[in-house]
């Protein structure tokens, strides 16, 4: 009985998900993630100031 066989294999069935899925995926910079979550922010304390 080996409890990290199981283990192992439901991880490499995820990385051969994740690799095919990064070929189809289109890429976003990561500064523009974080630039849209502080605009996000910036724009969420503007509203509550005004309401």
């Amino acid at each position: 009985m080996s409890s990290s066989g199981g283990g192992l294999m439901s991880s490499a069935g995820l990385v051969r998900y994740f690799d095919s899925e990064d070929r189809n995926a289109p890429t976003i910079d990561p500064k523009t993630v974080v630039a849209f979550g502080v605009l996000f922010g910036v724009l969420i304390q503007i509203l509550n100031a005004v309401a």
